[in-house]
Protein backbone atom coordinates (compact mmCIF):
# COMPACT_ATOMS: atom_id res chain seq x y z
CA UNK A 1 0.00 0.00 0.00
CA UNK A 2 1.80 3.21 -1.48
CA UNK A 3 1.43 6.42 0.26
CA UNK A 4 0.51 8.06 -3.60
CA UNK A 5 -2.59 5.93 -3.16
CA UNK A 6 -3.97 6.96 -0.02
CA UNK A 7 -2.41 10.90 0.43
CA UNK A 8 -4.63 13.34 0.70
CA UNK A 9 -4.36 14.93 -3.15
CA UNK A 10 -5.65 18.31 -3.04
CA UNK A 11 -2.11 20.53 -2.74
CA UNK A 12 -3.15 23.65 -1.08
CA UNK A 13 -0.16 26.14 -0.04
CA UNK A 14 0.55 29.41 1.12
CA UNK A 15 3.69 31.95 1.50
CA UNK A 16 6.13 32.58 3.28
CA UNK A 17 4.38 36.07 3.00
CA UNK A 18 0.69 35.28 3.61
CA UNK A 19 -0.84 36.39 6.80
CA UNK A 20 -1.27 34.44 9.49
CA UNK A 21 -5.07 35.30 8.70
CA UNK A 22 -4.49 33.66 5.35
CA UNK A 23 -3.28 30.56 6.64
CA UNK A 24 -6.02 30.01 9.01
CA UNK A 25 -8.57 30.57 6.31
CA UNK A 26 -7.38 28.44 4.06
CA UNK A 27 -6.67 25.63 6.88
CA UNK A 28 -10.23 25.98 7.68
CA UNK A 29 -11.92 26.39 4.17
CA UNK A 30 -10.05 22.73 3.12
CA UNK A 31 -10.35 21.61 6.46
CA UNK A 32 -6.72 21.07 6.11
CA UNK A 33 -4.40 19.32 8.70
CA UNK A 34 -0.92 21.13 7.70
CA UNK A 35 -0.22 23.75 5.38
CA UNK A 36 2.45 23.39 3.19
CA UNK A 37 4.81 27.09 3.19
CA UNK A 38 6.34 27.88 -0.04
CA UNK A 39 9.10 30.57 -1.28
CA UNK A 40 9.29 31.09 -4.27
CA UNK A 41 7.92 28.08 -5.85
CA UNK A 42 9.89 25.87 -3.49
CA UNK A 43 8.83 24.19 0.62
CA UNK A 44 10.55 25.49 3.09
CA UNK A 45 7.85 25.12 5.95
CA UNK A 46 4.70 23.67 6.83
CA UNK A 47 2.28 25.28 9.27
CA UNK A 48 0.33 23.57 11.51
CA UNK A 49 -3.23 24.06 13.94
CA UNK A 50 -0.78 23.77 16.72
CA UNK A 51 1.49 26.28 15.55
CA UNK A 52 -1.16 28.69 14.87
CA UNK A 53 -2.17 28.14 18.20
CA UNK A 54 1.31 28.46 19.53
CA UNK A 55 1.90 31.61 17.85
CA UNK A 56 -1.77 33.77 18.72
CA UNK A 57 -2.15 31.99 22.27
CA UNK A 58 -0.05 34.54 24.59
CA UNK A 59 -1.36 37.62 23.56
CA UNK A 60 -5.21 36.64 22.14
CA UNK A 61 -6.33 36.73 25.37
CA UNK A 62 -5.12 40.35 26.34
CA UNK A 63 -6.65 42.16 23.00
CA UNK A 64 -9.85 42.99 21.96
CA UNK A 65 -11.25 41.32 18.75
CA UNK A 66 -10.08 44.36 16.86
CA UNK A 67 -6.76 44.17 17.88
CA UNK A 68 -6.77 40.54 17.54
CA UNK A 69 -7.45 40.46 13.61
CA UNK A 70 -4.85 42.93 13.23
CA UNK A 71 -2.52 40.96 15.09
CA UNK A 72 -3.32 38.06 12.16
CA UNK A 73 -3.26 40.26 9.41
CA UNK A 74 0.28 41.25 10.40
CA UNK A 75 2.13 37.87 11.47
CA UNK A 76 3.57 36.46 8.62
CA UNK A 77 3.19 32.61 8.07
CA UNK A 78 7.34 32.60 7.58
CA UNK A 79 7.61 33.48 11.32
CA UNK A 80 5.27 30.75 13.02
CA UNK A 81 6.13 27.75 10.33
CA UNK A 82 8.22 24.48 11.03
CA UNK A 83 11.25 25.37 8.98
CA UNK A 84 13.09 22.47 6.43
CA UNK A 85 9.97 20.60 7.20
CA UNK A 86 9.76 16.17 7.32
CA UNK A 87 8.66 15.39 3.73
CA UNK A 88 7.49 11.62 2.43
CA UNK A 89 7.95 10.00 -0.84
CA UNK A 90 5.21 9.29 -2.94
CA UNK A 91 6.38 5.64 -3.77
CA UNK A 92 7.25 5.08 0.60
CA UNK A 93 4.64 2.26 1.63
CA UNK A 94 2.77 3.48 4.40
CA UNK A 95 4.49 1.64 7.19
CA UNK A 96 7.26 3.66 6.18
CA UNK A 97 5.63 6.83 6.02
CA UNK A 98 3.79 5.67 9.95
CA UNK A 99 7.46 4.77 10.96
CA UNK A 100 8.94 8.56 9.78
CA UNK A 101 5.91 9.95 11.66
CA UNK A 102 6.57 8.14 14.42
CA UNK A 103 10.55 8.84 14.69
CA UNK A 104 10.16 12.47 14.16
CA UNK A 105 6.97 12.79 16.58
CA UNK A 106 4.36 14.63 14.08
CA UNK A 107 1.21 14.29 12.40
CA UNK A 108 1.58 15.12 9.12
CA UNK A 109 4.08 15.82 6.72
CA UNK A 110 3.96 16.77 2.83
CA UNK A 111 4.37 14.55 0.57
CA UNK A 112 6.55 14.81 -2.34
CA UNK A 113 7.69 12.98 -6.27
CA UNK A 114 10.85 12.43 -7.39
CA UNK A 115 11.74 15.86 -8.47
CA UNK A 116 10.88 17.19 -4.88
CA UNK A 117 7.65 18.53 -5.94
CA UNK A 118 4.63 18.39 -3.47
CA UNK A 119 2.08 16.34 -4.80
CA UNK A 120 -0.45 15.68 -1.75
CA UNK A 121 -0.18 15.17 2.40
CA UNK A 122 -0.59 12.30 4.80
CA UNK A 123 -1.37 12.17 7.97
CA UNK A 124 -3.07 10.60 10.77
CA UNK A 125 -6.50 10.61 8.99
CA UNK A 126 -5.26 9.08 6.03
CA UNK A 127 -3.00 6.61 7.72
CA UNK A 128 -6.16 5.71 10.02
CA UNK A 129 -8.46 4.76 6.66
CA UNK A 130 -5.99 2.99 5.16
CA UNK A 131 -5.77 0.45 8.22
CA UNK A 132 -9.43 0.76 8.61
CA UNK A 133 -9.35 -0.80 4.74
CA UNK A 134 -6.46 -3.17 5.50
CA UNK A 135 -7.66 -5.17 8.04
CA UNK A 136 -11.26 -5.48 6.52
CA UNK A 137 -13.60 -3.73 9.28
CA UNK A 138 -15.99 -2.59 6.87
CA UNK A 139 -17.28 -6.27 5.93
CA UNK A 140 -17.81 -6.36 9.98
CA UNK A 141 -17.47 -10.43 11.09
CA UNK A 142 -15.40 -11.40 13.06
CA UNK A 143 -11.93 -11.53 14.14
CA UNK A 144 -10.08 -14.37 15.60
CA UNK A 145 -6.61 -13.91 16.76
CA UNK A 146 -4.16 -17.00 17.27
CA UNK A 147 -0.26 -17.41 18.03
CA UNK A 148 0.60 -20.11 15.62
CA UNK A 149 3.90 -21.91 14.85
CA UNK A 150 6.22 -20.46 12.64
CA UNK A 151 6.57 -22.70 10.02
CA UNK A 152 4.87 -23.13 6.51
CA UNK A 153 1.53 -24.10 5.93
CA UNK A 154 0.69 -22.82 9.82
CA UNK A 155 -2.14 -20.24 8.78
CA UNK A 156 -3.66 -22.23 6.04
CA UNK A 157 -4.28 -24.41 8.33
CA UNK A 158 -6.15 -22.38 10.90
CA UNK A 159 -7.70 -20.41 7.49
CA UNK A 160 -9.08 -23.85 6.37
CA UNK A 161 -11.34 -24.59 9.62
CA UNK A 162 -12.55 -21.13 8.96
CA UNK A 163 -13.54 -21.97 5.53
CA UNK A 164 -15.40 -25.06 6.93
CA UNK A 165 -17.73 -23.09 8.14
CA UNK A 166 -18.43 -20.83 5.02
CA UNK A 167 -16.21 -18.43 6.98
CA UNK A 168 -14.70 -15.44 4.06
CA UNK A 169 -11.55 -14.04 4.74
CA UNK A 170 -11.45 -10.17 4.71
CA UNK A 171 -7.94 -9.99 6.18
CA UNK A 172 -4.95 -11.62 7.63
CA UNK A 173 -2.48 -9.95 9.70
CA UNK A 174 0.71 -11.16 11.21
CA UNK A 175 3.12 -10.22 13.40
CA UNK A 176 6.44 -11.47 15.37
CA UNK A 177 5.94 -8.78 18.27
CA UNK A 178 5.28 -10.32 22.03
CA UNK A 179 5.23 -13.56 20.50
CA UNK A 180 7.60 -16.37 21.98
CA UNK A 181 10.24 -17.65 19.89
CA UNK A 182 9.11 -20.07 17.24
CA UNK A 183 5.82 -18.59 17.04
CA UNK A 184 3.89 -15.58 16.05
CA UNK A 185 0.64 -13.91 16.32
CA UNK A 186 -2.02 -14.07 13.34
CA UNK A 187 -5.19 -11.97 13.24
CA UNK A 188 -8.16 -13.32 10.95
CA UNK A 189 -11.21 -11.21 9.83
CA UNK A 190 -13.85 -13.38 8.52
CA UNK A 191 -17.69 -12.80 7.58
CA UNK A 192 -20.29 -14.75 6.45
CA UNK A 193 -19.54 -17.15 9.36
CA UNK A 194 -22.27 -19.63 10.38
CA UNK A 195 -22.85 -18.25 13.72
CA UNK A 196 -25.40 -21.35 14.71
CA UNK A 197 -21.66 -23.56 14.51
CA UNK A 198 -19.48 -20.43 15.54
CA UNK A 199 -18.96 -22.39 19.44
CA UNK A 200 -18.13 -25.39 17.37
CA UNK A 201 -15.91 -23.62 15.14
CA UNK A 202 -14.18 -22.28 18.33
CA UNK A 203 -13.56 -25.67 19.86
CA UNK A 204 -12.00 -26.92 16.73
CA UNK A 205 -9.51 -24.01 15.98
CA UNK A 206 -8.60 -24.41 20.07
CA UNK A 207 -7.66 -28.03 19.09
CA UNK A 208 -5.45 -26.58 16.77
CA UNK A 209 -3.96 -23.26 17.83
CA UNK A 210 -3.91 -21.12 20.93
CA UNK A 211 -6.87 -18.65 20.21
CA UNK A 212 -5.81 -15.29 22.01
CA UNK A 213 -9.51 -13.45 21.45
CA UNK A 214 -11.99 -13.44 19.40
CA UNK A 215 -14.15 -10.30 18.46
CA UNK A 216 -17.90 -10.69 16.70
CA UNK A 217 -18.62 -7.35 15.82
CA UNK A 218 -22.26 -8.07 14.06
CA UNK A 219 -23.12 -8.91 17.76
CA UNK A 220 -20.40 -6.86 19.93
CA UNK A 221 -19.50 -9.92 21.58
CA UNK A 222 -15.77 -9.80 22.51
CA UNK A 223 -13.83 -12.94 24.42
CA UNK A 224 -10.11 -13.33 25.59
CA UNK A 225 -9.38 -16.79 25.34
CA UNK A 226 -5.61 -15.76 26.83
CA UNK A 227 -5.56 -13.52 29.61
CA UNK A 228 -2.49 -12.22 28.78
CA UNK A 229 -0.51 -13.01 25.61
CA UNK A 230 2.38 -10.38 26.09
CA UNK A 231 5.38 -11.93 26.34
CA UNK A 232 8.24 -9.86 28.59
Amino acid sequence: MLVKYWMRRTVVTADIDDSMQEGINRVKEHNLSLLPILQDGHLVGIVTDRDIKRASASDATALEVHELLYLLSTIRLGSIMTKDPVTIPADYTLEEAAQLLLKNQISGAPVVDSHGTIVGTIGQREIFSALVALTGLEKRGIQFAFQVEDRPGSIKEVTDVIRRYNGRLASILTSYERAPSGFRHVYVRAYQVDRGKLQELIDNLRKQVVILYMVDLRDNKRVEYVESYRVA
